[in-house]
């Protein structure tokens, strides 16, 4: 993470928060993955900067606010954005139609589990608009996952605020460590989602 970013996040405090992790999540690109904004933001609780509770809101609130823009953009308006597929749309639609399928058949789940994909998230709620899952059903999901994903980040980022310092210096090395153990966990996931599915159709 470069210096100006750890100046801009320490000097602006919740709102440099918000507005980073709201920006990726409307496919705004950052100059750092948002998991790694999220761990700092939480390693700010531990040197008593900001306060835990509130960056955890925070953070929470501009991931679901961030995936609402997007679901409800293209809820109403995704049959002709996708139509007209104009070139400053920074949305796969391979992507998109990889999502479907899932979002479709398995609703609430589905969300669930593509917003809980690092390269995902944002495709999850376009996916969930164009399909126009229920907003209720929507929000649920949403939320939900970004209680899990962007609250998890925030809680690990505090309780490893201690060792932040010692790594500052490599956080490039370090953001791709954390990125393994993102795509680790998330492959674990889908392995044990799909071996509950098989076995549960065999009964």
């Amino acid at each position: 993470m470069s210096a100006s970013l750890i100046h801009f996040i320490t000097a602006y405090g919740y709102w440099a928060i918000f507005w980073l992790i709201f920006l990726q999540e409307i496919g705004v690109p950052n100059p750092v993955s948002n998991e790694f904004v999220l761990l700092f933001s939480g390693s700010l609780a531990f040197t008593g900067l900001l306060s835990f509770p509130f960056i955890f809101l925070t953070a929470v609130f501009a991931d679901v606010l961030g995936a609402a823009v997007l679901y409800v953009v293209f809820y109403f308006f995704g049959s002709a954005i996708v139509r007209h597929k104009p070139k400053w749309l920074p949305i796969s639609e391979k992507n998109i139609e990889q999502l479907k399928k899932p979002l479709s058949k398995y609703g609430m789940g589905g969300i669930f589990l593509g917003r809980m994909l690092p390269f995902a998230r944002g495709y999850a709620a376009v996916a969930a608009g164009l399909l126009n899952i229920k907003p209720v059903k929507f929000a649920m999901a949403v939320v939900a996952s970004a209680l899990v994903w962007s609250g998890g980040f925030v809680t690990l980022g505090a309780i490893f605020g201690k060792y932040w310092i010692r790594v500052a210096n490599t956080a490039g090395g370090i953001e791709k460590v954390f990125l393994a153990a993102i795509l680790l966990t998330v492959l674990l996931f889908i392995i044990r989602y799909a071996v509950a599915k098989y076995r549960s159709r065999k009964k």
